[in-house]
């Protein structure tokens, strides 16, 4: 029997097409799933179309798969496309079948169809990229290879630029070893290029291979020395073992290409890291003279500014910035807010923290606001703010009370300050912070049984609550109490948290307690190392002063306290040892 010939190659695209006209078709899948290290399909050819008839079968198929598809019915429209696909061999077919199933995350059927799109037109880059993309969501490297290696084969001058997107592709991949592997198999025929070293230098920094990250990175900066990302790879590996070298190298070459912005960028946030502030504060000005309109560089120099304490300066940036589109507006008033505070411009300060709205800033904006209010003495109005505050839909009211109870502390309203606590705990009896803040009232207040009851609780309900479990141990060793049993929940606050210098303390003044000075004082030493602080420091030398160290002691002290001259604790400890 003879066919009409191409009746289907005349129909389909116009049935395709009316079908796209509709707007509810699903959005082609080829993008989600091409490889970025490949270029898109190259315009018009000629397609590879086979001869078939349009049968009322061929035509129903058609009708069921893309009707399906506007109504939502995804796996039933990709089943009937890769049949129609598999009956008609028609390229545009399969291609519609792989599109259908990967947009419903219908893995196994978008990957069939991609390979028989591939087989059907074995000349489109389009239907390797789809398939590539689909090899590497299911992990499948060793099918993946020869595609890409084809891919990479057909870029002619887009190779560099592919080169460079390699690792993109492969990135979720799990086994970054293999994906070394793969990468360097991959370039070897494109070594002439910086950008195969640079992606073979990417491999193995993700692969934890310093040793020859730092290689294949050198290499490419040896073959484009005035390449930036080569210098970036470069240093990157650097940095794995000696940050200060990598600085160095950054700003070495900055001098030799005052023009490397993204050199000189990245040497600008080394610096910062290294806390060497005027020197970064230097180079991000430098980047605004090139770009001064660019908000991230001006946010950076501000903040430096900040941190340098010159605060005109760093006014001056934020203010700036308020003209700008920068992404986080919010934070821009807040540190606003904080220059004003450090300027003594007090009523602009208020004013940039009502400003802040609502987001990540939003009540510590309004929890300085209060403070500010308080210390210049409007302390009632700051109160009246904070009932406002709790009286919004959605306000967080712990917080609120944690935030007003602070306010009266601090103004040596005690009772009031205590009373909005228990109010507060009255109402929302289980929620985490108002346990451990009134928990710690009542210890101070040596109510140790409504201290431990409500430690108790919090750890009921929060068991990796660190600091509950220290709390409650120190609270017992601090009055020689339970020893045993103080240890025992100061180890678990450790075990959560086992840097903190707090606990670490707790375990070397419990330790203390035990008569075990030497092992008390490796604690506290950590603890002292991590964070100088005088109650620590208080600790620390009556142990030293306990292990015959007095000299070691008074020395500690006296550096301490003359940093905290009003820190109650240490001064008591001082008294007692020194009258």
């Amino acid at each position: 029997m003879t066919t009409r010939p191409l009746l289907l190659a005349v129909f389909l695209p116009l049935f395709l097409g009316a079908c796209a006209q509709t707007g509810k078709r699903p959005p082609s899948a080829a993008d989600e799933q091409n490889p970025p290290a490949v270029r898109a399909e190259t315009p018009p050819r000629t397609l590879p179309l086979p001869e078939v008839e349009l049968t009322r079968q061929i035509t129903y198929q058609l009708l069921l798969a893309e009707l399906a598809a506007q109504r939502g019915e995804l796996g039933l429209s990709a089943s009937a496309y890769i049949d129609l696909a598999k009956s008609t061999r028609d390229p545009r077919i399969a291609k519609r079948a792989a599109e259908v199933a990967a947009f419903s995350r219908q893995n196994e059927i978008a990957l069939e169809s991609a390979e028989l799109w591939l087989e059907l037109d074995p000349a489109s880059v389009q239907a390797r990229q789809m398939l590539s993309g689909l090899l590497v969501n299911a992990n499948r490297t060793e099918e993946l290879e020869p595609q890409l290696a084809s891919l990479l084969a057909q870029e002619g001058s887009q190779i560099q630029a592919s080169l460079l997107r390699l690792n993109r592709v492969l990135g979720r991949l799990s086994d970054k070893t293999e994906v070394l592997g793969m990468v360097d198999r991959l370039t070897e025929p494109y070594l002439q290029y910086a950008e195969a070293h640079f992606a073979r230098a990417q491999a193995a920094l993700q692969a934890r291979d310093s040793q020859r990250a730092l290689a294949y990175a050198s290499k490419a900066h040896e073959i484009r020395p005035d390449w930036e990302p080569g210098l970036l790879i470069k240093a990157q590996a650097v940095a794995e073992t000696d940050p200060h070298a990598a600085r160095k190298l950054m700003g070495d070459y900055v001098d030799d290409y005052p023009q490397a912005r993204d050199v000189r960028m990245q040497y600008a946030r080394a610096l910062v890291a290294e806390r060497n502030y005027p020197e970064a504060r230097r180079q991000f000005e430098a980047l605004l003279g090139g770009a001064p309109d660019n908000p991230d560089v001006v946010f950076a120099v501000g903040v430096l500014a900040m941190q340098m304490q010159d605060y005109p300066g760093a006014q001056d940036y934020f203010k700036k910035l308020l003209n700008m589109r920068y992404q986080d507006m919010n934070l821009v008033k807040l540190y606003l807010g904080q220059l004003a505070e450090e300027l003594k411009q007090n009523d602009e300060a208020l004013d940039w923290y009502r400003q802040v709205g609502p987001g990540d800033h939003y009540l510590g904006a309004q929890g300085r606001y209060v403070v500010l209010l308080s210390r210049v003495g409007r302390i009632d109005e700051a109160r009246t703010y904070l009932k406002e505050l709790a009286a919004k839909p959605g306000a967080d009211a712990a917080r609120i009370a944690l935030m007003e109870f602070q306010l009266l502390r601090d103004a040596g309203r005690a009772d009031e300050a205590n009373q909005v606590l228990e109010s507060a705990l009255l109402d929302q009896p289980e929620q985490p912070d108002l346990l451990y803040e009134t928990a710690m009232v009542a210890e101070r207040d040596n109510r140790l049984d409504v201290a431990e009851q409500r430690l108790r609780k919090l750890i009921e309900i929060k068991p990796d609550h660190a600091h509950a479990y220290n709390a409650l141990g120190y609270s017992l060793a601090e009055r020689n109490m339970r020893l045993d049993e103080a240890q025992a929940l100061i180890a678990k606050g450790l075990e959560l948290a086992p840097d903190d210098p707090f606990i670490l303390d707790s375990m070397g003044w419990v330790m203390f307690r035990r008569g075990d000075a030497k092992s008390a004082l490796d604690y506290l030493e950590r603890a002292f190392a991590i964070r100088p602080d005088p109650e620590i420091a208080a600790h620390l030398g009556e142990v030293q002063w306990a292990l015959g160290r007095q000299d070691d002691a008074r020395k500690l002290w006296r550096s301490v306290a003359a940093q905290h001259p009003d820190n109650a604790a240490l001064e008591s400890t001082i008294k007692r040892f020194i009258p």
